[in-house]
């Protein structure tokens, strides 16, 4: 494809069917500060590695759509200022137009699958806002679950959002949400919540046969894995939720809206827990990279 540049790495491994972890970039841009935001980046591409599979961390650099990233890539899009965030709405101006911008849940979906890449490791995907009866503020990635084969792990959606509306959404667009090893939703920081686990899985062979039972069915979408944070790395909801609470009437009193709103929030929790958040974040992403490796690993027996 004329639009697309595959990393060395990523495309040998895709012409011998081995394993490929899809990563989003908007983790480095939008998520965290530099220089941990870059740390971040290398630290989990190097779990994916060491668990068997090749990191292809995707973003738009001047106009192409990058699958897998150079080092120096890496390291100029975490010092970048003013990068676009993403989503199905806006990747195809941003290509059209030259730009460079970082890939949301959505985007690295549409990319992941436009490059055969049938597993990504996220932080949280997003959803529906808090007040989203007012605002009609929904994430993107929802629909794109629903329409994009690809299986997305995370640590549930983000815990900044309402969760139980979110998955009310989830449901209603037949999208499988899947609890490994717990009979609970994860709440992102921490490890469980009081939403039971629509459906439960213990092993990544399982989750693997599920991806492809849904496409041997024709079934269009992907699957979420709700992956809970390790136990010693989470906050519990009794510290967060008014963290959480306090971050979102902030930003409710200062105006700040639309994409703007995430960014947001996760800059001040860090803020409001002295560091933790951010802690507990890298934590839960270098455990969704190991077991989106596992996953496509197991893809990888059976294709």
């Amino acid at each position: 494809m004329t639009f697309m540049t595959i990393a060395p790495d990523v495309a040998a491994a895709l012409a011998a069917n081995k394993p490929v972890v899809a990563l989003e970039s908007t983790i480095i841009t939008h998520g965290m500060p530099y220089p941990q935001n870059l740390e971040t980046a290398r630290l989990v591409e190097a779990e994916v590695r060491k668990s068997g599979a090749v990191p292809a961390t995707i973003a738009v650099l001047d106009g192409r759509l990058h699958i897998g990233l150079l080092d120096g890539e890496l390291e100029a899009l975490a010092l970048a200022k003013n990068v676009a965030k993403l989503s199905r709405a806006d990747m195809a101006a941003c290509l059209a137009t030259g730009g460079t911008g970082a890939t949301t849940v959505a985007a690295t979906m549409i990319a992941a699958a436009q490059a055969g890449i049938h597993v990504f490791a996220t932080g949280g995907i997003g959803g529906v806002h808090r007040g989203a009866e007012d605002s009609f503020d929904i994430s993107a990635d929802l629909h794109e679950l629903a329409a994009t084969k690809v299986t997305v792990v995370a640590a549930g959606a983000k815990a900044i959002l309402d969760v139980p509306k979110t998955m009310e959404v989830l449901e209603t667009l037949g999208v499988p949400v899947i609890c490994y090893g717990q009979d609970m939703l994860p709440a992102f920081w921490s490890a469980t919540s009081a939403l039971p686990a629509p459906l439960r899985m213990d092993r990544a062979a399982d989750i693997a046969r599920a991806h492809q039972m849904r496409g041997n069915l024709g079934l269009p979408g992907g699957q979420l894995i709700a992956n809970p944070i390790p136990l010693p790395d989470e906050i519990p909801q009794s510290v967060m939720n008014p963290v959480i609470a306090r971050a979102i009437e902030e930003a409710r009193e200062q105006g700040i809206g639309g994409k703007s709103v995430t960014p947001f929030l996760l800059g001040r929790i860090f803020e409001l827990t002295e560091g933790k958040s951010l802690t507990a974040n890298i934590a839960l992403v270098m455990n969704n990279a190991r077991l989106a490796s596992a996953i496509a690993v197991e893809l990888t027996k059976t294709a």
